[in-house]
């Protein structure tokens, strides 16, 4: 089911706000100031946003807090941006439009990865990698709000972020609509580099202390591992998540190009 944040991100805070607006690739859709904001910066995203034909309400500075979900740190304004390839996985997966994209998608599913740090970064490394999408649950994961976009550098904007109430959910929809499901674990038989699968395929990455939840363990496919040497047992979950997104693209750049369509042979 789709729910109504599926579609923009939320950025809180008066100097965020204002670079949002002043970002010429980003769309805000409005932005909500408390009544008792004011200032230099307050007057200058006021000005950007009336240039901008930006809708700016006006609003209790409780309400601005419930929108942030960060009383300590909105500073009384917050901005709905929207971004572009942020959809809702089952739509995503049922979309006629994307319908060729998902032959031989590469997806990953973050699986109760909760450090906004990591979040940020993996958006950034698989979105590098040129990968169809980031399969982020509202559940167990952190928003995409002001410390996942700066780990990302700024990416998390146009990141191809598919939304998802809870990773078993995600779980159940790949599985229908024919993805291949592959847990990455460091106790798994099967070495990343060797590993073969057809079709379209997701990489399910866990938890920072407790990897993969056994809800999720139940309907992966199989595991795979990256392998180690020097006695390191294993990596943070976003070098991680680099290693399996290029090792993607690798294996993409190796693939024949497809084939033409064959030419009618000519008349006598």
């Amino acid at each position: 089911m789709d729910h109504p944040r599926d579609r923009f991100l939320t950025v809180f805070g008066r100097k965020p706000v204002l670079e949002a607006l002043e970002d010429q690739r980003l769309q805000v859709d409005k932005v909500v100031l408390a009544h008792n904001a004011t200032g230099e910066i307050i007057e200058q995203i006021e000005a950007a946003a009336l240039r901008l034909q930006v809708t700016v309400q006006r609003t209790s500075p409780g309400q601005v807090n419930r929108l942030s979900r960060n009383a300590a740190q909105d500073q009384g304004a917050v901005a709905d941006v929207r971004a572009p390839r942020m959809a809702a996985l089952q739509a995503w997966l049922t979309d006629k439009e994307t319908r060729e994209a998902r032959r031989g998608a590469r997806l990953l599913l973050l699986d109760g990865v909760t450090t906004p740090a990591n979040v940020g970064m993996i958006l950034r490394v698989a979105t590098a990698a040129g990968l169809e999408g980031i399969v982020l649950p509202r559940q167990g994961c952190p928003e995409v709000g002001p410390l996942v976009i700066k780990a990302s550098a700024g990416v998390a904007f146009f990141a191809p972020i598919l939304r998802v109430a809870t990773a078993r959910e995600a779980c159940d929809l790949l599985l229908d609509a024919g993805f291949d499901l592959v847990a990455l674990r460091m106790d798994a038989s099967e070495d990343l580099y060797a590993a073969e699968w057809r079709g379209p395929v997701c990489f399910v990455l866990g938890n920072e202390t407790h990897g993969v939840s056994p809800a999720v363990s139940n309907l992966v496919t199989r595991g795979c591992r990256v392998p180690m040497a020097g006695g390191v047992e294993s990596l943070n979950v976003a070098t991680a998540a680099a290693v399996v997104s290029f090792e993607l693209l690798r294996r993409r750049q190796l693939e024949p190009p497809p084939r033409s369509a064959p030419r009618n042979a000519p008349r006598n």
